[in-house]
């Protein structure tokens, strides 16, 4: 999995507050839940929560309460989105080197740093795509929202 579940519902729900962008009835923490299949409510709170703390959504309280988009789609990459949720931070690389202590571990530092090389390419090109798809491109697109991720 690339993603977190963390990440996954929260574009999921962002994308869901994208397509009904410009309404002014707010969409419902458990329309959105049940549309796709998010099991758990509390779960997607917490998530809203995040998004809102972030700027990227606004919530109206009440019993006809639920929440907006706070931006444009337009404005608004997954890269926004998942930054929100899960910070912009990378872990697992090494950062001093050390002298491997036998041939072997000599060996297998070789293939610890060709790894983080893939990795790191990796995430560059992850960043760019991430960074350049807006909500309104896939809400535009027509591709089943549940498919995205």
């Amino acid at each position: 999995m690339l993603f977190s579940a963390r990440a996954e519902y929260a574009c999921l729900a962002m994308l869901e507050l994208a397509a009904h962008y410009g309404d002014p009835k707010p969409v419902r923490l458990t329309d959105i839940a049940n549309k796709h299949g998010i099991s758990s409510p509390r779960f997607l709170v917490q998530i809203l929560i995040q998004l809102n703390k972030d700027g990227l959504v606004t919530s109206t309280r009440g019993a006809a309460g639920g929440y907006h988009i706070a931006r444009a789609p337009s404005a608004i990459t997954l890269a926004d989105v998942i930054a929100a949720v899960e910070g912009t931070e990378q872990a697992g690389t090494r950062t001093k080197a050390r002298k491997p202590t036998s041939p072997l571990a000599a060996a297998l530092d070789d293939v610890w740093d060709r790894v983080r090389t893939a990795h790191e390419d990796f995430l560059v090109k992850q960043a760019a795509i991430l960074k350049s798809t807006t909500l309104a491109q896939l809400v535009d697109s027509g591709e089943p929202l549940q498919y995205v991720i």
